[in-house]
């Protein structure tokens, strides 16, 4: 079965969403504190599972969110830790996180990995190369400064 792209435009409440299983780009951006989060997140669980089977050599997994509910952190970690049983030892997700500039110039890589730890604990000992890089963004959105965070 081929994977199509998944394309859904933001809402007040929800983010927009674009996976494209050529490039392996998988990018949340938004908000995301819908009031049904399995309504969205679900059919997002299942199109990740399939793409896991047979993933890009690096996947790229891209939360620019400005602000997320508890259950859409728990459907987040659900989809990271399918991509982390993406099938050859050679896969390697990065995951990208968004920030504003002034949030990221007081972040010590300690804040990131104790933010991410949810999710981390959820995965467990992935079995494919984890990358995270954080960014700071201006109120345009624009890249300012970026880091990588080792796990």
């Amino acid at each position: 079965m081929e994977l199509k792209n998944v394309y859904i435009e933001a809402t007040a409440k929800t983010p927009h969403v674009d996976f494209n299983p050529l490039t392996g780009e998988l990018i949340f951006s938004g908000k995301s504190i819908p009031e049904n989060p399995a309504k969205i997140y679900e059919s997002l669980l299942a199109w990740v599972q399939q793409y896991a089977k047979n993933p890009r050599k690096t996947t790229n997994l891209r939360l620019n969110i400005e602000y997320f509910n508890t259950a859409s952190v728990i459907w987040v970690a659900k989809i990271v830790k399918a991509l982390c049983a993406m099938s050859e030892s050679e896969n390697t997700l990065m995951i990208h996180l968004y920030f504003d500039i002034e949030e990221f110039d007081s972040m010590e890589a300690d804040d990131v990995k104790e933010a991410l730890s949810p999710v981390l604990d959820m995965v467990g000992t992935p079995s494919i190369s984890l990358g995270i890089k954080i960014y700071g963004t201006d109120e345009k959105g624009e890249i300012i400064k970026e880091s990588m965070v080792l796990i």
